[in-house]
C-alpha cells in the first residue's frame, strides 16, 4: 500500500497573546490519499484556518510532524519552506486576492514570475490553466470587468498554473451565489477526480462540503467524530 499523500501526526500549535498561551489546535492526526478532497469544517475559532495554514507550508507546528508528499514540513528551514511552498501548493483565497491593475493572464502568471522560465514558457503555462477553468477568451479582461464567479475561476487558474500536487482552500465559495459556488465547486471536484489534485478546503457551507470526497470536522482545535462523519 502507498503511503498517504498528507500524514499529520500530534499536530499541536499555540502561541503567547501577552501572557496567556493561545493553542488554535491540539494534537490533531490525519491522513490524506493522494488526490483526495477533503473538507474542514467547523464553527468560527475552532482551528481549520491555522490548520489548513500548516498544510500549506504557510506556518509551523508548535509539536507534532507533519509529512507531505513524504517531506517533513515540520523539519524545513523558513528559505526551505518558501520553496518548497511554490513549487508543490497552490493556494485559493475567498476574496481572490487578484491585482485590480492586471488582467487576468498577468494575474496567473505572478506565482510564474518566481521560476527560471522563458515568457514563451509562462505563456503556454498561462494558457494552459486559464483553458482549465474555462476562461480562455477573458484572459485579457481586468478583475473588474469580471463577475465574482469568473474572478475566483482566475485564483484558481493562478493556483494551478504551477502545477502543483496540493490546493488547499479557504472559503473558496463564501463570496459567491449559489450558482457561482457550485461551478467552483464542480471545479475542484473535477480537479480532485480528474487530474489526482490533493484539495484540503475549509468551509462552513455543509452543500461545499459534500462534495468532498471526506470530511475533518474540527471543534476547539481538535478533530471530532459525530454520526454520518467519516475521518
Amino acid at each position: 500500500m502507498s503511503e498517504p499523500f498528507i500524514k499529520a501526526t500530534g499536530l499541536t500549535k499555540s502561541f503567547l497573546k501577552g501572557k496567556q498561551e493561545i493553542v488554535p489546535i491540539k494534537d490533531i492526526s490525519f491522513q490524506v490519499n493522494s488526490g483526495e478532497f477533503i473538507s474542514l469544517m467547523g464553527p468560527s475559532g475552532s482551528g481549520k484556518t491555522t490548520l489548513l495554514n500548516l498544510i500549506a507550508g504557510i506556518d509551523y507546528p508548535t509539536e507534532g510532524t507533519l509529512l507531505i508528499g513524504s517531506q517533513p514540513i515540520h523539519e524545513m528551514s523558513r528559505e526551505e519552506l518558501t520553496k518548497w511552498r511554490s513549487l508543490h501548493v497552490g493556494y485559493i483565497f475567498q476574496l481572490y486576492h487578484l491585482m485590480p491593475v492586471l488582467t487576468a493572464f498577468e494575474n496567473i502568471e505572478l506565482p510564474l514570475l518566481l521560476h527560471n522560465l522563458s515568457r514563451a514558457e509562462r505563456r503556454e503555462k498561462v494558457e494552459s490553466a486559464l483553458n482549465q477553468v474555462g476562461l480562455s477568451d477573458r484572459q485579457n479582461h481586468f478583475p473588474k470587468e469580471l463577475s465574482g464567479g469568473q474572478e475566483q475561476r482566475v485564483a484558481i487558474a493562478r493556483a494551478l498554473v504551477t502545477q502543483p500536487s496540493l490546493i488547499v482552500a479557504d472559503e473558496p465559495t463564501g463570496d459567491l451565489d449559489r450558482d457561482s459556488a457550485d461551478e467552483i465547486l464542480n471545479l475542484l471536484e473535477d480537479l480532485s477526480a480528474k487530474e489526482n489534485k490533493t484539495i484540503v478546503m475549509v468551509t462552513h457551507d455543509p452543500k461545499a462540503a459534500q462534495k468532498a470526497t471526506r470530511c475533518l470536522e474540527i471543534e476547539k482545535g481538535k478533530l471530532i467524530t459525530k454520526p454520518g462523519l467519516e475521518i
